[in-house]
């Protein structure tokens, strides 16, 4: 049986306590040896008796490399939080390589995902409109265009893909906000609303350091200087990591996200464009848009206007009932 030919895609692999997780997904890197692997890893947290042997264990767990490759670390002795020490391991990924696939200890891709970056870091090298190849699809079975990708303005981070032109854009501080939310840029890049007003309180709250975090500010920044994400069809990267131990994806129990499928023939769109339609999709049932209070009161002033507009409308539900 001939041996898969080794991933030339540097693959950065961000880790921290989580040996189970850790397990199964650096599992699915060394399936396809790659031939460099840029460790970036938190330490542990004070106050957390645990942590340092959890760290200990799923570092021990990405010392085992049993391929030919070139493995870079970069490891914190103690703990920096997921804001900082995502972003500065990135930051040196970035001064180390021109182009990488990024995963974190809790996201399992599926075979079809490092062909799809592979091939599309490839294809978009030069080209400036587009920043990002990701392997999440939140389009619930939905098909977009008539390739095995689309272009969206949301550069989901569950299993990635970037070159150093674009991450070198990347502000952790967001020099530009709040200012930015006050133009008609910003308008223009957030036409619904709602979203306008959900995306300016994440963003708010990264800014005042509410939120400790990295990847909203790398969605701010791809909007700002208006990146685009190519985005399969079909779901290629599982989160393994809704659970009690979760940074952010925090549950009662251990969950996963959605399931990672393969892709199918790579054909490519003949249009570069934001898909708006998949947009507004993701924010409506991904970032919770349709359960926002500000749409259902929006809805009930339609509903009022059109009974003011033409009340027969009241009459033809009530008979339809009756």
């Amino acid at each position: 049986m001939p041996t898969k030919s080794p991933l030339k895609t540097p693959v950065a692999y961000i880790i921290f306590n989580r040996p189970r997780h850790t397990r199964e997904t650096f599992a699915a890197i060394r399936a396809q040896r790659p031939e460099t692997l840029l460790i970036i890893a938190d330490g542990p947290r004070e106050g957390h008796p645990t942590d340092a042997e959890r760290c200990r264990e799923t570092r021990e767990i990405v010392e085992q490399i049993d391929w030919p490759c070139q493995v870079l670390k970069n490891y914190a002795q103690q703990n920096m939080g997921c804001k900082k020490r995502v972003s500065s391991g990135l930051d040196w990924v970035f001064e180390q390589v021109e182009r990488a696939i990024i995963l974190e200890d809790d996201c399992l891709p599926n075979d079809d995902f490092f062909v799809f970056c592979d091939t599309l870091l490839d294809r978009y090298e030069h080209d400036e409109r587009v920043w990002v190849v990701t392997g999440n699809n939140f389009q619930r079975g939905q098909k977009r265009g008539d390739a095995a990708y689309y272009f969206s303005k949301y550069n989901h981070c569950w299993g990635w893909a970037t070159w150093r032109r674009a991450w070198q854009h990347y502000r952790v501080d967001m020099p530009f906000w709040p200012e930015w939310g006050t133009t008609a840029d910003w308008r223009h890049k957030t036409l619904d609303s709602v979203e306008r007003k959900v995306w300016s309180g994440f963003l708010d709250r990264v800014k005042n350091g509410e939120i400790d975090t990295w990847d909203y500010q790398w969605t701010a920044c791809a909007w700002y200087y208006g990146g685009l994400t190519a985005t399969p069809n079909a779901n290629l990267v599982t989160n393994l990591g809704f659970g009690p131990d979760a940074t952010h994806t925090v549950a009662t129990g251990d969950q996963e996200g959605v399931p990672a499928q393969a892709l199918g023939p790579l054909t490519h769109p003949t249009v570069i464009q934001q898909d708006r339609a998949a947009d507004r999709f993701v924010f409506n049932h991904h970032f919770g848009g349709l359960e926002h209070p500000d749409r259902w009161r929006s809805r009930l002033r339609w509903r009022r206007d059109q009974l003011l507009r033409a009340p027969q409308w009241l009459l033809k539900k009530i008979k339809s009932l009756v």
